[in-house]
């Protein structure tokens, strides 16, 4: 019996089938090889078309079925993962009506700085644990004011994996911890927020029905299943955003326990069992997978949007054709420090972190008769994991001090020396395991099916590929402190 997790990225399609009885990852694949567009019409905004998910999607599954290393009818459940934080708008015909607006996108920034003191600040964060920022319910709130004729036709907001879902089955449901990603869950009155259903003018008709994560959202429609070569009537039984998932995939469930990613963008993800919430709403808090109304599992994030992206935008502009282990092997090469070369890595939106501000990239101290391009990616990965350290120390001042942090062994951590420049300059160890995005929806799909009896039984076999102790972080906190005092200056 096979499981098949699927993970909607930014920049690409992650697709894995884990095998039940083991819980193992035995085939995966990706689409589209290259980067998928992101589209800013202006500055601050960026969005993806929904039907651009769902081909590459498709393409990814059949990719993954080419690999001959398991029969796809013996798939018996499937499970989402998706880019958090998006806007996608169907008709009644189920037809899109725009692009989705994405998490990275900044342009309801201030409609959503208004809501806040508006609603008042205390009581956004006491009932929905976050100011209203630019997150779902604002980009609904901004098509509103702009884009009035889109809006009158809408029937259905989805975030990405319930528009994906949807296109599997048909049907359209939402989940606690998917609207309180969206901004639209009051915690306090365990209900979907009367102030912001009030205070922007929404129906609450147009959001889908509310069901478990781990639950049946609907079963693959006969002519999807042709198409895919799948059998009719498989269950989507998991559909979670990405942070939330990435936590799952790593077994970070109970309270204390944290993971880190590092893709396009980057994220420390903590559990905690208590309404929480950050005051400067730098960090956010949501409902994790397995947040119930009589159990609290809440899920404290600090997302950086200027990590990976930094990375790959650095290949591209000063990488000469090297691919990211030789931009690594050349940055190892290179003292820590980079001889005084700094990069901050704020080049992607709004950062949370900064109070919703666009500071910009920023690279300070070049000297053209000593920096390198071999200068320029290490200063890169360095600056990332600094970003890192700044975060962490935010979330520690919000009482949550980690004393192992989980993460998978991919993207960034794939670098020794971004591991190296984030265990250090945080002080804390990392533990790396063989996983990532698309084998935890796997694994949550397991759950909600059923095929495993409970969360224990799903991670019976997972242990850490190697751990990461500080090993220098005296020099890493100094190069911290002085990436610190230039970070300043832009604030």
């Amino acid at each position: 019996m096979y499981l098949l997790g699927i993970d909607i990225g930014t920049s690409s399609i992650k697709v894995s089938v884990v095998e039940a009885s083991t819980s193992q990852c035995i085939a995966s694949a990706q689409f589209p090889e290259t980067e998928s567009a992101i589209t800013s019409l202006e500055k601050g905004w960026a969005e993806q078309s929904p039907e651009m998910w769902w081909d590459h999607i498709q393409q990814a599954i059949l990719k993954l079925n080419n690999t001959k290393k398991f029969a796809p009818t013996d798939i018996s459940a499937i499970g989402i993962s998706y880019q958090m934080h998006g806007l996608v708008l169907v008709d009644q015909n189920k037809q899109v009506l725009r692009d989705s607006i994405i998490w990275c996108d900044s342009r309801s920034v201030s409609i959503g700085d208004t809501a806040f003191n508006a609603i008042g600040p205390e009581k956004c964060l006491s009932h929905l644990l976050n100011s209203p920022g630019n997150f779902t319910a604002s980009k609904l709130a901004w098509v509103k004011q702009h884009e009035p004729a889109i809006y009158d036709k809408i029937a259905h907001v989805m975030l990405p994996g319930d528009f994906v879902s949807m296109k599997f089955t048909g049907n359209i449901t939402t989940s606690i911890s998917s609207l309180s990603e969206g901004i639209f869950w009051d915690f306090k009155n365990n209900e979907l927020s009367k102030d912001i259903l009030n205070y922007y003018g929404f129906d609450q008709s147009v959001l889908p029905n509310i069901q478990p994560v781990f639950s049946n959202h609907g079963e693959l429609l006969p002519e999807i299943a042709a198409k895919l070569n799948l059998k009719p009537g498989i269950p989507i039984t998991y559909k979670a955003g990405d942070q939330p998932n990435n936590a799952l995939s790593l077994n970070v469930l109970e309270p204390g326990e944290v993971a880190a990613t590092a893709g396009t963008s980057g994220v420390i993800y903590g559990v905690t069992d208590k309404i929480t919430y950050d005051p400067q709403s730098r960090v956010n808090t949501f409902a994790h997978v397995n947040h119930t109304d009589n159990l609290n599992r809440l899920g404290v994030l600090l997302c950086i949007n200027g990590t990976g992206i930094l990375n790959s935008w650095v290949k591209k502009m000063v990488g000469a054709g090297n691919d990211y282990p030789q931009m690594n092997q050349a940055a190892s090469h290179i003292q820590p420090g980079s001889d005084g070369l700094q990069i901050m890595p704020f080049g992607n939106g709004a950062e949370r972190i900064f109070n919703n501000k666009m500071i910009g990239a920023q690279f300070v101290n070049i000297d053209f008769n000593k920096h390198s391009e071999a200068h320029i990616f290490r200063a890169a990965q360095e600056g990332i994991a600094f970003t890192f350290r700044y975060g962490i120390d935010i979330m520690r001042g919000n009482g949550m001090n980690p004393s192992i942090i989980r993460a998978g062994y991919s993207n960034m951590f794939l670098s020794d020396v971004f591991t190296e420049a984030f265990v250090n300059a945080t002080n804390v160890p990392v533990a790396l395991y063989h996983t990532d995005g698309s084998v935890g929806a796997a694994i949550g799909a397991g759950i909600g099916s059923g095929t495993y009896k409970n969360t224990a039984e799903a991670f019976s076999n997972f242990k850490p590929i190697k751990v990461v102790e500080p090993s220098n972080a005296k020099v890493y906190n100094e190069l911290y402190l002085d990436w610190h005092k230039s970070l300043e200056k832009y604030l």
